[in-house]
């Protein structure tokens, strides 16, 4: 399973890559592994502001919906702000969830609003990694 150190973590498997002060997300090797093969993504409009994943969960913590051959899983919002950029590859090529989880299966690109806040709110790689050994036991 892999884990990127540079990356932060959200319970609900996706990633944060911080690249300046915008943020690429995407769902984890665990949540694509769990999902099987992805065959259609309903990605976020630019522009989309999103709020980070709370309970309850109310529809504006959402980024899109991806749908497997087994499932189909709501993408969450792991930082507050606005939608700067979706991966229009994915229309045409789903499957780079599963291939290229990490690198070009990202799903969006947000601009957050409350940084420093919230990403006290995600997991760091050590933690997601004891998260996910506690959901293979």
């Amino acid at each position: 399973m892999q884990i990127p150190e540079d990356l932060y973590y959200t319970q609900e498997h996706e990633w944060v890559r911080m690249e300046g002060r915008l943020a690429r997300v995407g769902i984890t090797d665990f949540a694509q592994k769990k999902l099987g093969e992805v065959v259609y993504l309903e990605l976020p409009e630019v522009g989309k502001r999103v709020r980070q994943l709370s309970e309850p969960k109310t529809p504006d913590m959402e980024l899109g919906v991806v749908e497997s051959i087994k499932a189909v899983s709501v993408i969450y919002s792991p930082l507050s702000g606005t939608v700067r950029e979706v991966n229009r590859e994915l229309a045409s090529k789903p499957e780079l969830v599963n291939s290229d989880p990490y690198g070009r299966g990202w799903i969006c690109v947000l601009e957050p609003e409350n940084l420093e806040a919230e990403l006290r709110n995600l997991l760091a790689p050590p933690s997601y990694a004891e998260l996910l050994r506690k959901l293979e036991r």
